[in-house]
Formats: C-alpha cells, structure tokens, sequence
C-alpha cells in the first residue's frame, strides 16, 4: 500500500471518528447509556456486525454489549438480520436519522400522553365526587372545580402532541418542515 493510500485511510478513520464522537456525546437525548452510543456510533459506518465483533471493536464486557445492543433495538436504531449460512446474530444500525427520531420521540410522546391522560381522566373523576358530594363546603368545591378546569385546559397540550406523532408518523409534517431544509 503506497503512503498516499495509507494516509488517506487515516484521513477516513480520523473523519468517522469526529463523526462517532459526536454521535455518542449526543446520543443521551435517546435514553441510552454511553456504551450504548459508543456501539451505535461504531455500527454507524458498518454494514453489519456480529456480537463478537462488537466486543472485539469496542472492548466491551459482554452483559455491558448484550444490554447495549437489546436497548437500541428497543428503540428502532439496531436491527437483528439473517445472513444465510451464519448461526451467529448479526446487527445493522439505522442509519437514517429521520427515522430513528420519529421512533423515539413518537414513543416516548405517546407514552407522555397515555401517561398523563390517564391520570387527569382519573383525578377529574375524583374532583367530580368531590364537587357532587353533598358534605363538600362551597370552598372545596370551588378547589375542585377550578382544579378540574385546569386539568381539562392540560388536555390542549396532550390533543396537540397526539396530532404531531399523526403528522410525523403519515409523513405530514415534511410538507411544513421540508427534509431537504428548503422552505
């Protein structure tokens, strides 16, 4: 190999490394651990990897690579493939970003919402037995029912985060914020 070509590949390495830098330091806005996006970052530039050349590459334990791996599946950015002939699991990253944010951040939505509905449903139930209750002071009901109203204002919000998963789950919002970044 001529000292040119070495250099260049050097040149290659030292570029995805910024890139895998950046992409781990980053990566906590997932939930993930740092290990877990050291392994995405790496898998990043792959085409695909087995779990023994994860921890060949990164040094790491295997429980520590096994939970890495499980968590990035969990959301969306590590898929298991077949490859024919091999007995061995290997895993290729998501490499499209749109993607992976609408994954995550769909889920972790959507979880807020049921979440956080469930339990205003459930409190206003408690505030009407507490409004409808005879032995309530008009005091306590005038607590409970400017509570409740306020509960029921909170809903806007939930409403208006359903209709963002809709609009990035069908594609929809790429007509308001183009991917291209052209307006």
């Amino acid at each position: 190999m001529s000292e040119s070509t070495e250099r260049s590949r050097i040149k290659i390495e030292e570029a995805k490394d910024k890139v895998i830098g950046a992409i781990s330091e980053t990566m906590d806005l997932y939930g993930v651990t740092p290990a877990a996006a050291n392994l995405y970052a790496t898998m990043y530039f792959k085409e695909q990897m087995t779990l023994d050349e994860m921890r060949t590459e990164l040094g790491m334990s295997k429980p520590s690579m096994s939970t890495s791996v499980r968590k990035l599946q969990e959301i969306e950015m590590v898929k298991k493939t077949f490859t024919r002939g091999s007995r061995k699991h290997t895993y290729i990253a998501e490499k499209n970003f749109f993607r992976s944010f609408m994954v995550f951040y769909c889920q972790m939505w959507e979880r807020e919402v049921k979440l956080n509905m469930e339990a205003i449903e459930e409190a206003q139930e408690d505030l009407i037995n507490v409004i409808k209750d005879s032995s309530s002071t008009p005091e306590i009901v005038a607590e409970a029912k400017q509570c409740y109203d306020q509960l029921e204002e909170s809903k806007t919000y939930y409403h208006w985060v359903e209709d963002l998963v809709l609009s990035i789950r069908s594609g929809k919002i790429f007509e308001f914020i183009p991917k291209n970044g052209q307006k």
